[in-house]
């Protein structure tokens, strides 16, 4: 059975890629290379059309604008990479939902609180079918979004493992407590900035990533550290840049709040790093017996589970063994091949 697949490529042309952009690279460029009888359509919202054409698509591949109400073609099946679908009469539809914070918290404005809402609700009523990244999402899916159980399916993200000679033991690592993502409310960096201040001063923290929703409070907090000279924040780093600083850290440190999956939780796993992360949402789900689960409101445990890795070489390189395992059960390609069989389903 060949399959004609239409899908949201939008996100894969994010100037700076994050999570949704690099699933949507991932699943655009995993289906193709892996099922060459079929063919694909890569769908461009406008705002992000032309840029489009700097991508090479593969040879079973075209791109297309896509326009809400005005395309020309009524899609036999069309996938929404993130929790939205386009205003068109579609035959079979699925959505990936990441994650529905937006809805449960207050990470974000009201007016994106409700277009994400809207979306979200449209798109769980128009799929035939809902892939969560984990079963954490599906149950808010189910919850929030009244999908049935029999209408989900739960495909996780994926990581690559790097050449095992690219990655440092623990010994060889510098000590710095690496934190992995947008400086926002949502991802407890403040925190994380006040724990470390009770961190040996041998140490360093690098904060890698863009500014988010309440970023002041952040920088607010590093300017009143006691320990505000050993604070690096980074910025936004690209993939090159990032995995440098998977190579150099001796500590990964995620105490988010909420997440629907914690991809830099795998990343860094995969990089040989000791991961201490939240045991709420979906980290446990994603980290499993391989990480230092806290409390991420507890400014005690977050404390404790920092000085805990900082002062024993044994502990981090346990947990480094540990988690590079559980990094290798989680690959791109089993969510390629998992989503291709959804296709399958809803085309039988």
């Amino acid at each position: 059975m060949t399959l004609h697949v239409h899908l949201d490529a939008t996100y894969s042309v994010d100037p700076r890629p994050t999570g949704v952009a690099n699933y949507s690279r991932e699943l655009l460029f995993g289906l193709a290379a892996t099922h060459p009888e079929d063919s694909y359509e890569f769908c461009y919202r406008m705002h992000r059309y032309r840029k489009s054409f700097g991508q090479t698509l593969p040879s079973n591949a075209r791109r297309l604008p896509l326009i809400d109400h005005l395309l020309p073609f009524r899609p036999g099946l069309f996938h929404g990479l993130n929790q939205r679908l386009p205003h068109l009469r579609l035959r079979r539809a699925v959505s990936t939902f990441h994650d529905l914070f937006v809805m449960t918290s207050q990470y974000s404005t009201d007016e994106f609180r409700e277009r994400f809402a809207l979306q979200a609700r449209d798109a769980a009523t128009r799929s035939d079918l809902a892939i969560c990244v984990s079963a954490f999402t599906a149950s808010q899916v189910e919850d929030l979004l009244d999908v049935p159980a029999a209408r989900i399916r739960v495909i996780p993200h994926g990581v690559h493992l790097p050449d095992p000679a690219k990655v440092p033991s623990p010994e060889e690592r510098e000590p710095l407590i690496l934190f992995v993502g947008a400086l926002q409310k949502r991802k407890n960096v403040e925190a994380l900035v006040h724990a470390f201040a009770r961190v040996d001063a041998s140490w360093q923290l690098a904060l890698a990533g863009g500014q988010g929703y309440g970023w002041q409070a952040i920088d607010e907090a590093i300017a009143g550290s006691p320990a505000r000279s050993r604070i690096q924040r980074i910025g936004y780093c690209d993939d090159i840049a990032l995995k440098k600083l998977y190579a150099r850290a001796a500590i990964f440190a995620f105490p988010s709040l909420d997440e629907g999956f914690g991809l830099p939780v795998l990343e860094a796993m995969a990089w040989g790093l000791p991961v201490l992360t939240s045991n709420r949402s979906s980290l446990p789900e994603v980290a499993g017996d391989a990480a230092l689960l806290i409390d991420p409101m507890s400014h005690v445990s977050m404390e404790d589970g920092l000085l805990a890795l900082t002062e024993s070489l044994s502990e981090r390189k346990r947990l480094a063994s540990l988690g590079h395992a559980r990094a290798a059960r989680f690959q791109w390609e089993n969510a390629v091949a998992s989503t291709h069989a959804v296709y399958r389903e809803l085309a039988r």
